[in-house]
């Protein structure tokens, strides 16, 4: 279902501050793999799934979903394959906009627009039931806007909304990381339910490195812009934490290496 073909993307080349973020990365997700990705601060996590979204077009190496080269197509017109959810719950929905305003610009996204009525019956019912499932009481609230929400609401919404079409590929961006723990964890068991419940190939970038081993069938770490670890199925859910420091020290060959993962 996706594709990365050594991939390279450097920032600010050929200045003092030039950083190679991506360094030949060659990554193949099959359909229905929900993959988690950790490593230390300037990995390349972020700047991978900011790459394989389009917001930062790559200097070589090609990038297909679901077989569709897409390695030329600008952000919005990748928009149709992909769902997203950023770290900061800010991002993702329009905040002076109804509940249910916002998860119709969801469902009708990459259709045409006309000028008929905005929102049926039938699609507030359908809304209503989807939020039910989310046990945040937001069924209730659909003329809500949706600035008035905390945190793990909004998340939890924009998640929502960036499965609402069963995308090809869904990138999870550390969308716990800004969220208190308790909040936190519910977001990711709701992250759990509809991967699996809509099959979804999803990445979930994230710096908790217990959530990388429980969550998902496959876990990948990032070192200097490339994958240095990837187990998946009963390998993976033998891991320790500590077992994976220890690994990743060895790949990578450095104790500095495992201080910046800690402390990331």
């Amino acid at each position: 279902m996706l594709e990365i073909k050594e991939i390279y993307k450097t920032f600010n080349a050929g200045t003092v501050n030039e950083k190679r973020a991506l360094n030949g990365l060659t990554l193949t997700l099959k359909e229905g793999d929900f993959c988690t990705v950790i490593g230390g601060n300037g990995a390349g996590k972020s700047t991978m799934l900011n790459t394989v979204a389009g917001t930062y077009p790559v200097d070589a190496g090609s990038i297909l979903i679901g077989g569709t080269d897409v390695t030329h197509l600008p952000e919005y017109k990748r928009a149709k394959f992909i769902g997203r959810v950023f770290q900061d719950p800010m991002l993702g929905t329009a905040p002076t906009m109804w509940i249910e305003e916002n998860l119709a610009l969801a469902a009708r996204r990459g259709q045409s627009r006309g000028l008929k009525w905005g929102i049926s019956k039938a699609e507030r019912e359908k809304y209503k039931e989807l939020l039910h499932g989310l046990d945040l009481g937001l069924e209730d609230r659909l003329t809500s806007k949706v600035g008035l929400l905390s945190g793990g609401q909004r998340q939890a919404l924009t998640l929502l909304m960036a499965s609402l079409q069963k995308p090809r590929l869904l990138l999870l961006d550390e969308h716990t990381a800004a969220l208190d723990p308790k909040t936190a964890a519910k977001v990711l068991e709701l992250s759990d339910r509809i991967v699996e419940q809509d099959h979804l190939t999803t990445l979930m970038v994230t710096h908790n490195m217990k959530d990388a081993i429980v969550h998902g069938n496959r876990l990948i770490m990032m070192y200097d812009g490339r994958v240095v670890i990837d187990v998946s199925g009963e390998e993976k859910k033998k891991l320790t934490v500590p077992q994976l420091l220890e690994l990743f020290g060895k790949v990578s060959g450095s104790d500095e290496a495992n201080d910046k993962l800690l402390l990331s």
